[in-house]
């Protein structure tokens, strides 16, 4: 491995950690409709702002021992998560992509997609401004990462009106909601980055996963089948696998078919 390779790599897992530690103030702050910049990073237990050495990611909450340094309150072990799951991305998209303007869209794609997973988990919501928001900056980056603007905007209308499809169908059979429309918002972004092909590939997985999560979940809390879990993390998780290895994994199971 040349030397200039492993450096462009330590960097972008610092980059990733980084994003990530502001992605844990998207995640906090975005769905309760509050700014991100303003005021400063602070402690929800005394308010004292965070100093900046104590906001290095990762590394901070070791030497705090995952406390706040003026009232002791515990930090949630989400934050380190966040961060190191970032950072983790963000070398794998280094592995993948190299210094290209392909590992650009894609970082700032991905980070989108961390976002989406804790703030669903946590509320049950995919805020527009992620959804809807990812739309247009798909359409714009088909440009940079070659897919073109009408494969993205095939991307959209497949992603949204399958997952519309869908959702609408199961409520006229069920008689009851199965899907939020949040849901449906956000397979649209994912089809504007990665266009149509990756939807069909994100449902797959995400509803392979998903059911299998979800009865797991369902059937270890006494919930019966019918246990309600958030939908976004598994699309989530499609797309990010399609962004790795999805065309491989793609062609390894066209193999296995035949």
């Amino acid at each position: 491995m040349k030397p200039w390779y492993g450096i462009g790599l330590a960097a972008a897992a610092v980059l990733g950690a980084v994003v990530g530690s502001f992605l844990n103030v998207v995640i906090h702050r975005l769905p309760r409709g509050e700014s991100l910049v303003r005021p400063p990073s602070h402690c929800p237990g005394c308010g004292r702002p965070v100093r900046p050495w104590d906001n290095v990611p990762i590394v901070s909450y070791l030497v705090l021992r995952g406390r706040c340094r003026d009232c002791g309150m515990r930090i949630p072990l989400r934050y380190p998560l966040v961060e190191a799951l970032t950072a983790g991305l963000s070398g794998l998209l280094w592995v993948r992509f190299g210094p290209t303007p392909a590992f650009g869209v894609y970082f700032v794609f991905v980070a989108g997609l961390v976002a989406v997973t804790f703030i669903d988990l946590d509320h049950r919501i995919i805020p527009d401004s992620l959804s809807l928001g990812g739309m247009p900056a798909g359409l714009a980056a088909s440009f940079v990462t070659g897919l073109g603007p009408v494969q993205s905007l095939l991307g959209i209308a497949v992603g949204s009106g399958l997952l519309l499809a869908v959702a609408l169908g199961y409520r006229a059979v069920t008689g009851r909601e199965g899907m939020g429309l949040g849901d449906v918002k956000f397979l649209g972004a994912v089809g504007a980055f990665l266009g149509w092909q990756a939807v069909l590939f994100t449902v797959f997985v995400s509803s392979l996963v998903g059911a299998s999560v979800g009865v797991a979940w369902g059937l270890a809390r006494g919930g019966g089948l019918r246990l309600e879990v958030p939908y976004g993390p598994f699309l989530a998780l499609g797309a990010a696998l399609y962004v790795y290895a999805g065309p491989e994994l793609v062609t390894w199971y066209l193999g296995l078919l035949g």
